[in-house]
């Protein structure tokens, strides 16, 4: 029970800090006179994913390799079937076409790298265990900048801005490290917890890495989302998830094995695979229904999301 409290515990340490962490960094950026854009790609980016990143690193580094895959791929699989369904289900969402034709498909390429980085025995005949290197790193962060440079033009293209509250010198610098702290002290209750549980239940930790800490790291996703479609800001909602999604394969899991390498259980292909269909659902979604209806996301295709991530959990639950 205790361990269940702490886990909880980290989890609410975890959301706390990373929102602290955001506020102070963009408003440092913005008092150094960095531009908007630059902070949304960078500051802002790195915001909403650096408790995801700290599971990550910690894990690696407690050599428990499935919860720190576990964490990015459930996170993913989370962030397109239970998010955008339940945002779709507030208000049908409207997706750009930019997001449909280049975005997705990117989305999806990012995992297809990692699935082939990752399965050094079906793809490598010499190699007897599947493990991502330093080398499958730099790969990973390789796609990653350009990703980053792609989203920087199309930036430049639109105009988009953030939105950003500044304070004072003083506050700023207080935020980023309580921020951090908050971070720091919730992901280490998170995995050490996590761990534990496994351990007392008899559970995997895969299992754990794609459930409970998955979901617990993708609440403020989900807040966020919730909010943006009740008000109506489509581009958010889509944009966060889609890009959050590349963030957490190519930077996430191209980082952490520079740290610290992570070796692949074969069982995380099943996640690898959920996690690609996903996005393809959410891909084919943009073209059914009549020309005026195309390029959304609307409430029964909400309710299919919902219904398909329920039916994940479940086979998640009985493959322990």
């Amino acid at each position: 029970m205790v361990p269940i409290l702490l886990l909880i515990f980290g989890l609410v340490i975890l959301i706390f800090g990373g929102e602290i962490f955001i506020r102070g960094s963009a408003s440092l950026a913005r008092k150094l006179n960095v531009s908007p854009i630059v902070i949304g790609l960078t500051v802002v980016a790195f915001g909403t994913s650096v408790a995801e990143l700290v599971v990550n690193i910690l894990a690696a580094f407690k050599g428990s390799s499935d919860l720190a895959v576990g964490n990015i791929l459930g996170s993913n699989i989370a962030n397109v079937l239970l998010i955008l369904g339940v945002a779709a289900i507030i208000r049908n969402l409207k997706i750009k076409k930019g997001t449909a034709w280049k975005e997705l498909p990117l989305c999806i390429l990012s995992v297809i790298i990692l699935f082939i980085l990752g399965n050094d025995v079906l793809f490598n005949g010499g190699a007897t265990i599947n493990i991502l290197t330093s080398g499958d790193g730099l790969i990973l962060l390789g796609f990653f900048l350009i990703f980053l440079y792609y989203t920087y033009g199309l930036t430049k293209v639109e105009g988009e801005k953030e939105d950003i509250k500044v304070y004072s010198w003083f506050y700023s610098i207080l935020f980023i490290l309580v921020g951090l702290a908050g971070i720091m002290g919730g992901a280490k209750l998170m995995v050490d917890n996590g761990i534990k549980i496994a351990e007392i239940f008899g559970l995997s930790q895969l299992f754990i890495g794609v459930t409970v800490v998955a979901i617990g790291t993708s609440l403020p996703e989900l807040v966020t989302s919730i909010i943006a479609a009740y008000h109506g800001h489509d581009d958010l909602v889509i944009g966060n998830i889609v890009g959050s999604n590349i963030f957490n394969v190519l930077w996430i899991l191209g980082l952490t094995p520079i740290i610290s390498p992570i070796r692949m259980n074969t069982q995380a292909n099943v996640d690898i695979l959920i996690a690609i269909l996903s996005v393809l659902l959410l891909f084919v979604f943009m073209f059914i229904g009549h020309k005026h209806q195309r390029y959304q996301l609307r409430r029964w295709q909400g309710v299919v999301f919902l219904l398909f991530y329920s039916a994940y959990i479940f086979y998640v639950f009985y493959r322990g």
